[in-house]
């Protein structure tokens, strides 16, 4: 049975165990939340040596790091080193985006390499294999072509996969009618509008949900029904496109759901500050409570070079309004794939958007280390500082190239700090 069969029937798993003392919640709490579809447990049974991840209602914003490489760069060490950084960094999962050079031996290295949450996006497979084994165009993908690359993500052990089964023929049309700035920018998006506009058919993924269904089933992959319609500017935002595509996710939801497959909804995309909170209450609604992974928001497009803090801020929002997972965007979004330190400052600026969304929502010990913060900050303890810091080498680095006189302060205020003034004046 899958975790979502075992909750319904009131039982607790291991997983659900883990899940529990790593939250500290009660497993209970777990169990009833997975049970009500507003918990996942991404955990494919094929992932040996990967560590159940708990996303949902009441639980620690989660953060995703997007990988991979692409046909201008087909590096697969620099990939595995970006999925390293990642998780010394606090991701809590690693999406393989790869497009180029050894994709099947990348994926399964950081499968292998890993006890970090995998997702992927199996369309991107399936339109490779075309080309590069079959020789076709991707237009020319099979229904069993595109089906096959979601099994081989399965057996590799991928915990949760995105699709994009909401991208239909009737959510083009209200695209086209209503205009767009941008048009898609989601890349599986595309494909698959490609894909119907040449053959004149329906998408597969939404005609043959059930057969996607049984599939992630049988592995108990956690279905991240994607967003092809995701703004790709604030122009874009909130549009029938986007509303459309989420009503169909609705639907698809309880049909997951009762067929025994967990969901979560992803989400966009660039969107302006004052529409964030009402996508997230939307999104909530329409997909009763689903696990909410969104991207950013992005809250303005005109910060290339800065976009981790354009979506620290929209995701720091939106998780507060109520999203579960954030998925990173790093420095260089929209200019080029990233490098490692890319990497690292997309994971620092996501968590902390996380964690004050977490302070926000009163998440169960979200405020402790800032307490243990501020204790620290008011005795000089440098060394307490750092290990309470979400990036401790960072904040080490910038202390140490500071040169301190004996006073112990920083350099900012030297002997004149606030907090060796007020020490002495309560002492008097």
């Amino acid at each position: 049975m899958t975790q979502l069969e075992y909750a319904r029937r009131g039982l607790i798993t291991e997983q659900m165990q883990t899940a529990a003392a790593a939250e500290g919640v009660a497993p209970e709490f777990i169990r009833d939340g997975i049970a009500a579809g507003t918990i996942v447990i991404c955990h494919n049974i094929k992932h040996a040596n990967g560590t159940p991840l708990p996303v949902g209602a009441g639980l620690r914003t989660k953060i995703n790091a997007n990988i991979g490489s692409s046909s201008d760069d087909t590096d697969m060490q620099k990939e595995l080193e970006k999925a390293r950084i990642a998780v010394k960094y606090g991701a809590d999962a690693i999406m393989d985006l790869s497009t180029g050079g050894p994709v099947d031996e990348i994926r399964r290295a950081v499968v292998a390499e890993t006890k970090a949450c995998i997702g992927s996006v199996p369309l991107y497979q399936a339109a490779l294999d075309a080309v590069r084994v079959k020789k076709k165009a991707i237009v020319d993908m099979t229904v069993d072509d595109i089906f096959a690359g979601i099994i081989k993500h399965a057996e590799d052990g991928v915990d949760f996969i995105t699709v994009h089964c909401g991208v239909t023929r009737s959510t083009v049309d209200r695209m086209r009618n209503e205009g767009r700035l941008m048009d898609v920018v989601s890349r599986g998006g595309a494909f698959t509008i490609e894909w119907m506009a040449y053959n004149h058919q329906e998408n597969p993924l939404f005609e043959h949900f059930d057969k996607l269904l049984e599939i992630t089933k049988e592995y108990d992959m956690t279905l991240s029904l994607g967003d092809g319609f995701r703004p790709g500017c604030l122009a874009d935002a909130t549009d029938r496109a986007q509303i459309q595509e989420l009503i169909i996710l609705g639907e698809l939801t309880q049909r997951a759901q009762e067929a025994g497959v967990q969901v979560m909804i992803e989400g966009p995309g660039h969107m302006p500050l004052n529409q964030i909170q009402a996508n997230i209450l939307l999104q909530k609604r329409l997909c009763h409570g689903a696990p909410f992974y969104v991207l950013g928001p992005l809250v303005t497009d005109i910060a290339p070079g800065y976009d981790h803090i354009t979506c620290a801020i929209g995701g720091a929002i939106a998780a507060a309004a109520g999203a579960d997972f954030l998925c990173y965007v790093t420095p260089s979004e929209h200019l080029r794939l990233p490098d490692v330190q890319d990497v690292r400052d997309g994971v620092i600026a996501s968590r902390i958007a996380a964690h004050a969304a977490d302070i926000a929502k009163g998440v169960k010990g979200a405020m402790d280390k800032d307490i243990q913060m501020a204790k620290c900050r008011k005795k000089l303890d440098w060394e307490g500082q750092f290990a309470l810091a979400l990036d401790e080498d960072r904040a080490r680095e910038f202390r140490a190239n500071s040169p301190v006189a004996d006073h112990g302060a920083c350099t900012m205020c030297g002997e004149f700090c606030a907090y060796k003034v007020m020490d002495d004046a309560m002492k008097r």
